[in-house]
């Protein structure tokens, strides 16, 4: 079973057990009240359930059940919350940063330009991260088109030396 990462836990909030949560950028509204998550990596041997949610200064603040002090939360801090890919509903266009590791960009003549190794999230815009140099594609229309996912290819117009 493939997880997706959709936020990271930095450190107790309050005095109410409440806990600082940075969303992925996808992923603010996926992490509500009700929700069951896998804790601390993919392989989710220990899960959370989530009682309240709420926004504050571009975080979330979360409640966990089983979790009501600053100390008992404080262990969490530095975890990642999971859910199953599959219950990810992605709109036409959207795609997991796992599904795009691994694709070949190449240019209008068809020609490879290097393989997508990663996928970086600014504040910006995200980049696709490429080859071995670890060079950065932002993930904007104006360079990348069409995305075939069969083909494992992203249809790119780059401007000389952005991958030099």
């Amino acid at each position: 079973m493939r997880r997706v990462s959709v936020g990271r836990l930095t450190g107790a909030f309050g005095i109410r057990g409440e806990i600082k949560c940075l969303p992925t950028p996808f992923s603010a509204a996926r992490v509500t009240a009700g929700n069951t998550f896998a804790l601390g990596d993919e392989d989710g041997a220990r899960s959370v359930r989530c009682l309240a949610v709420r926004e504050h200064q571009a975080k979330l603040l979360v409640t966990f059940e089983g979790y009501a002090t600053p100390e008992a939360v404080g262990e969490l801090s530095g975890s990642e919350l999971f859910v199953d890919a599959s219950d990810i509903a992605l709109g036409p266009g959207e795609y997991l940063d796992a599904d795009l590791v691994g694709l070949r960009l190449i240019d209008a003549a068809g020609g490879e330009l290097g393989t997508v190794v990663g996928v970086t999230h600014f504040p910006a815009q995200d980049c696709l991260v490429v080859g071995p140099q670890r060079a950065l594609v932002p993930l904007i229309a104006a360079f990348v088109g069409a995305i075939d996912m069969r083909a494992r290819t992203i249809a790119t117009t780059l401007p000389a030396g952005l991958l030099d």
